[in-house]
């Protein structure tokens, strides 16, 4: 099918963090069904998400992505023992532009926007220009996680705090579909099991490694269990950030109604849980299938 034939999509990436790999599945099954992605907004995961297929580079940062563990994670983490955040974030950005090179985002094959939030003026900030990993940087900047970045003389967080669906950005597209992807859906009545082969990786650490890895994962990586009073400080914000984020998704899905929403539940995994990966990807490509499968059955 030519690209003449196939239908042109606006697509809207939601904040969620790890369960942004969901992503990468959507867009995986609408370039096997014959649509054509035209636009891209996102913010946070979903501005990370995004950047990387604007740049042609998402087969590469999937086989990345898909195999890391929670040591590789670890790794990740460059802490930066200031108030303003646990982590700079230069390691990760810096591994990314190992993986899938810098770009300017005004010469990107698809039009491109990474939403953040600027904390002096309390607005969205719409980057669609400059280098793409300073835009993703921005985006990504969840409080408490992440330090905020200074770009262009402004302090920027999280887009996600303003707007975890950032539907406006496509205002302007002539696009077939509008479809926006929300990472903050209602909570499942248990969650999945972590994969068991965390359980193998601690076996063949060196007790002291583990010991500092399980402080780390304990008190930063999100628990499976919302109920458990046990939980860490960051376990209750991240709770709390991601019912704030459900909240104010709702809101913006309904003032701005997108063609289609595909929907991922909020608890479908943990903040950080970036090992796994390829669940959420097969979870994300399974949620394009109904979704748009039963949207194709209904128009024959």
């Amino acid at each position: 099918m030519t690209d003449k034939q196939k239908k042109s999509v606006s697509l809207v990436l939601g904040s969620g963090g790890a369960r942004g790999m969901a992503h990468i599945g959507v867009i995986k099954w609408l370039e096997e069904n014959n649509y054509k992605i035209v636009s891209v907004s996102g913010a946070s995961i979903g501005a990370l998400i995004g950047g990387v297929y604007a740049c042609g580079k998402l087969p590469d940062f999937e086989k990345w992505i898909t195999a890391l563990n929670r040591m590789d994670i670890v790794r990740l983490m460059d802490f930066s023992w200031q108030r303003s955040g646990l982590l700079k974030g230069d390691k990760i950005i810096n591994a990314l532009i190992e993986k899938v090179g810098n770009h300017d985002i005004e010469n990107l094959a698809i039009k491109f926007t990474a939403v953040a939030a600027n904390l002096k003026t309390e607005k969205e900030v719409w980057i669609q220009s400059g280098p793409l990993f300073d835009a993703i940087r921005a985006s990504i900047s969840l409080p408490l996680f992440f330090t905020p970045y200074t770009l262009n003389g402004k302090t920027l967080v999280d887009g996600g705090v303003l707007n975890p669906v950032p539907i406006a950005p496509t205002f302007g597209d002539h696009s077939d579909i509008t479809l926006a992807v929300n990472l903050g859906g209602e909570p499942e009545p248990s969650q999945p099991k972590k994969p068991a082969k965390q359980e193998q990786e601690s076996n063949l650490l060196h007790p002291k490694i583990q010991q500092f890895i399980d402080h780390i994962t304990d008190n930063w990586l999100p628990g499976d269990n919302p109920n458990d009073d046990r939980r860490s400080a960051h376990d209750i914000a991240d709770q709390a950030f991601d019912a704030m984020q459900a909240s104010i998704a709702r809101q913006m899905l309904a003032a701005y109604p997108p063609d289609i929403t595909i929907t991922l539940p909020r608890n479908a995994c943990g903040t950080m849980d970036f090992d796994r990966a390829k669940e959420l990807i097969e979870r994300g490509y399974a949620l394009a299938e109904q979704t748009m499968g039963k949207k194709e059955a209904n128009e024959k």
